[in-house]
Parts: structure tokens; sequence; C-alpha cells
């Protein structure tokens, strides 16, 4: 690739934390206009080498040469490389909350004339940028009302403010749902027609094969290879076989399902919104799940399937006006978190480091949270069980980490999953909800968490599944339930279930109380 043709070159680049060889000898050549993808498992160096990119790790702290534009670059810092138009979007977005739109847009860049905010240009401006990525939010609107798709179309716009030329994307779509994950890909393809640059960090491998010019594949800090997605070639299995080293013959683990008795059973369960008193979020819900099943909640975004999750472990969302918990035949009282932890019920977050994890605490400390007590006598936590306890799950569910003294804020996504999995397990849980348990980590991981699930039903718990992609729900689970608008419109054995139904039940418009009855096709 001639320098004419290439508006970035990373040559043989190598950076090493304190014990660890976080990448080695990495070369990436991105084309000017092009969208590329860049591939690999959680932990396989992809961001590192972005930060590196970024100034975020300056020159000096890593070896070898980037070449932009043609010359050499050493930035010390983010705003070096935002002052050349390279602009990195973190999957954690770092917007102000409080702030409006047009105030986050220019947060560190603002118009001013005479020492004060011209907020009339301010806001003129930031409606002009909105335009171009689409969003018709007015600018004084707060961040904090947006979904999280404006609020990454935000990030964008407050990109392009900066004249951006090369614009890098962690994760895009990761929390996305399919009509703002499609409506984001569509931008990234005008901003091509703009003569944007973009690189695209993504586990999506449906969305690479559909928008990248070329993907790179990293696994374990080193280049593995660059493929031209015109290359027929180039397939998924292509690149799952660079990623992870080896054939994966199916993305989900063979298992053979052995359900027994009802465990858990909830009746006619209707929640009400916790700040606007007349809006009902789940309305006269029943469920049951068995011993050794894994019961999938399928539904669009806003359908309910959270703050169902979330009512019923300890009613940690929302006010509940009716309902009945079983567990076992036998109504229950989860009222709160302690008292569903007591009654064998689990529930692992679907934000996992907000919710589910310290993460600027160990392994060690985050897998005992949940069951503290049974560590403690007298009062005093005994150290060397908790570092015992927390080295079993280490082993046992494959941590990637040589010590559970590491703090888990360090650690991959996918990693991060398997601890909170772990906290949730001491808990010795009859009954495991895991909401959006593979949101974010690679294929290898997600197979792995699939075979941590798999041992959960064949060890005799009850398994609940929320997610966002229907093949995972297809792939793992025994039955699904559909939600739609906070109602459960029909529930499917495997055999049964297909995308193309689970979409017509989970698009199911609302009806009057009493009108619609669930349709149970099991036996």
């Amino acid at each position: 690739m001639s320098e004419s043709e290439s508006i970035l070159e990373m040559r043989s680049i190598t950076k090493t934390f304190p014990g660890v060889k976080a990448l080695e000898d990495v070369s990436l050549s991105v084309r000017r206009g092009e969208i590329h993808a860049i591939c690999g498992e959680n932990g396989a160096g992809k961001s590192t080498l972005m930060k590196v990119l970024s100034g975020v790790y300056p020159a000096g702290s890593y070896e070898g040469e980037i070449y932009y534009e043609g010359e050499k670059v050493e930035f010390q810092s983010i705003r070096d490389s935002e002052a050349r138009g390279i602009v990195i979007i973190h999957q954690e977005l770092a917007l102000v909350p409080h702030l409006s739109i047009a105030e986050n847009i220019f947060l560190g860049n603002e118009r001013a004339a005479g020492g004060m905010i011209d907020w009339n240009r301010t806001n003129a401006e930031a409606a002009a940028l909105l335009d171009r990525v689409g969003l018709k939010e007015n600018p004084v609107t707060a961040v904090n009302q947006l979904g999280v798709g404006k609020q990454q179309l935000v990030e964008i716009a407050k990109a392009a403010s900066k004249n951006v030329r090369l614009l890098i994307l962690d994760e895009p779509t990761a929390a996305l749902n399919d009509t703002d994950s499609a409506h984001l890909l569509g931008l990234l393809r005008n901003l091509r027609t703009q003569g944007v640059t973009c690189i695209m960090i993504s586990h999506k491998l449906n969305e690479i094969a559909d928008i990248a010019d070329s993907t790179t594949i990293i696994r374990d800090g080193k280049t593995i290879e660059t493929l031209d997605m015109s290359d027929p070639t180039a397939t998924q299995d292509r690149i799952i076989r660079g990623m992870v080293g080896r054939d994966l013959t199916s993305r989900y683990p063979e298992h053979e399902s052995h359900v027994g008795e009802e465990v858990f059973r909830l009746e006619d369960w209707t929640v009400l919104h916790p700040t606007q008193a007349d809006r009902v979020v789940v309305d006269n819900a029943s469920l049951n799940v068995r011993a050794g099943e894994i019961v999938g909640i399928a539904g669009l975004m806003g359908a309910g399937r959270t703050e169902l999750a979330m009512s019923v472990f300890g009613r940690t969302y929302g006010r509940v006006t009716s309902g009945q918990v079983f567990m076992h035949g036998k109504e229950v009282k989860t009222r709160t978190v302690r008292e569903a932890i007591d009654h064998g019920i689990a529930y692992a977050t679907e934000d996992r480091k907000r919710y589910g994890l310290n993460l600027i605490e160990d392994i060690k400390r985050n897998v005992s949270a949940a069951a503290l007590g049974k560590l403690s006598k007298g009062g005093w936590v005994n150290d060397q069980e908790e570092i015992a306890t927390a080295e079993r799950y280490r082993q046992s569910l494959n941590i990637k980490t040589p010590s559970v003294m590491a703090l888990v804020g360090k650690l991959s996504g996918g990693n991060q999953q398997k601890v909170v999995l772990s906290k949730w397990l001491y808990t010795d849980p009859e009954l495991l909800i895991l909401d959006e348990p593979t949101r974010g980590i690679d294929v290898g991981a997600k197979y792995e968490i699939y075979t941590i699930i798999n041992a959960l039903a064949d060890a005799g718990k009850a398994v609940i599944v929320i997610s966002s992609e229907l093949p995972e729900l297809l792939g793992i689970c025994d039955r699904i339930y559909t939600l739609a608008f906070g109602r459960l419109t029909g529930v499917l054995p495997k055999q049964e279930a297909t995308q193309e139904r689970l979409m017509e039940l989970m698009t199911l418009e609302p009806v009057k109380a009493g009108q619609t009855k669930q349709k149970e096709t099991v036996s």
C-alpha cells in the first residue's frame, strides 16, 4: 500500500505493562476513506492499540512507529491527536449527563467571545452537527434524557466538531438495539462518503461483514492477518478462526437437557414505573422455570425484560402492585435483595460495570460480596478462606488472571463477566437470572459462558437468560418467552422457535388487560 493510499501506518507496536506484554510487534495499515474493523477476543490488545494511536499512552511509553497522513507522529496526549483530526469514542461514553447536548459537544472546545460563551453560536453549531448525524433533538436537551443510541450519536457529533478525519469507535453498537445499530452503521457509511476514515472495534461479526472494507485480526497481542472484505474467502468463520486460534464448529456448545420439577413460578406480576405512577411497565406477567431448564426472555428494547427481572430480585425496580413469587411451589417474599438471595434467587445485571462489580476492588472481594456471611465468624471475615473461595472460581470458570488479588477493573469484559457469575454462584442459588450475559464480549468468551450456563442447568439449577440476540436464545434455551410492551405474548419450545416467529410475538401491539393470553405451546 503506498503512502498516498494510506492515512495511517502503525509499525511494530509493542506495549508492555508490569508483568504483561499487551502488544507485541503489532502492525496496522488503514486506507484513506475506508471503514476498517479490528477484531479479537477480549484482552487481545485492540483497545490498547487504539490508546497508543490516540495518545492515551504517550510516545515513549511504547516501542514502534506511527505514520499519519504520510508523516511520523509522536502524540503525547489525546489533545495532540485530536488536533490532527484523530478522535476516539470509547465504549463507555464520555458525556456529562446533566449538561445539554450542545454543552457536551463543545466541552473543552467552547464557542466563546470576549471571555464569555456565545450560546447562540453554540446552539446553532450544535444543531447543524446534530443534523449531520441524523439526530433531531433540541441542542439544549440534557444528555440524560437521551437513550444510549442517541448518546452515541452525540459523541459522533462531538467528534465532527473537531474536524475529524480519522474516527475510532470502540464497540459502538454493543449496547444498542437493532434499530439504533442500523442507524449508526448507516451514519458511518455516510461519513465514509464525506471522506472520513473509520476504525471500528467490534465483536459483532455480522455487522463487520456488512460494513467493513478491511478487517485486521489481533490475537494475544499480535497481528494475525488483515482481510479485504470484498474477498469471498473473508468469511465469518475465517475471522473466528483467526480470533480464537482454532475452528469453532458451532458457536453454541452441544447440550442435552434434563428438565425436572418446577423451581420458580411468577403469577400475575404487575410493576409500575418508579416515578410515573400511571405507567405500567410489566403487565400481569406469569411464567415458570424448572430444574435443569434454560428459559429465555426475548423482547425489543423497552419491552420490560430487565424491569421484570429487577422487580423480582428484591424489587430493585419500580413499584410492584400485584403478583406472587413461588419457589418449589411455596410462595415466598422477595421484597428486598437479601430476601431474594435467601430464597435462592440471584440476578446478574446487564450493566456489570455499573451495578455488577466493584471495579476498584480485587477479584477476591467481588466474588465474596453477595455472600460474605459464609466467610465470617464473630463479625470477622476469614481472609484465607476468602482467597481460597475466589481461587476455586478462578480455576473452575477459567478467569484469565494470574491472581485473585488483581483489580476487576483491569480485566477484559469476558473475564469480568465470569467474576459476576462467580459472585452469584457463591450464593448457591436455585434460580439464576442472567441479563445480557454475553454483551460486549467476544465469540470465544461467549462459548465459555454458554458452557458455564449449560453446566449450571446440568447441576439442576433453573436459569433465565435475557438477551437481545435472538440467535443466542435459540442456541442455548429450552423455552423462550416473548415480551412486548410489558406483556408476555407467547412462549415457544426450542423445537418450534425461529427468529421470525419470535419477532412476530415481540412486536404484538398492546391490548386491554384480559384480552390477550400468552400462547403456551409447551406440554
